[in-house]
C-alpha cells in the first residue's frame, strides 16, 4: 500500500502530550508504523562524553505514532489523504481542497 505520509511533509499531532503541535516529518520507519517529527515527542537522552561529543543530558526527537498525525494542507489545517490517478500516475491529494500533495 502507498505511503500516506511521507519524509518532508508538514504535519499536525492529533492526540498525546504534544497534541497541536506541527512539524516536519524527518524520517519514517514503516515497519515499525512511526515517524519521527521536529520538534515532537522530545525525550532526554543521557550520553557519556567521547572525544567525538559533550555528555550530558542530550534533547531527542523520538518516533510517534503514524495514525496519530495529520497532513496539514495549504491552508494550514489537519486533513486526509487520498490517492488518485493523473496522467496514468498515482498521486496523493488533501481531501479537505483536492489539491495534490
Amino acid at each position: 500500500m502507498a505511503a500516506k505520509l511521507k519524509k518532508g511533509d508538514k504535519v499536525v499531532v492529533l492526540t498525546g502530550k504534544d497534541k497541536g503541535k506541527q512539524g516536519e516529518i524527518t524520517q519514517v520507519l514503516p515497519k515499525e508504523n512511526k515517524a519521527v517529527v521536529d520538534g515532537v515527542n522530545i525525550v532526554i537522552r543521557h550520553t557519556r562524553q567521547s572525544q567525538a561529543s559533550q555528555g550530558g543530558r542530550i534533547p531527542k526527537a523520538a518516533p510517534i505514532q503514524l495514525s496519530n498525525l495529520a497532513l496539514l494542507d495549504t491552508n494550514g489545517k489537519a486533513t486526509r489523504v487520498g490517492f488518485r490517478f493523473e496522467d496514468g500516475k498515482k498521486v496523493r491529494f488533501a481531501k479537505t481542497t483536492g489539491e495534490a500533495i
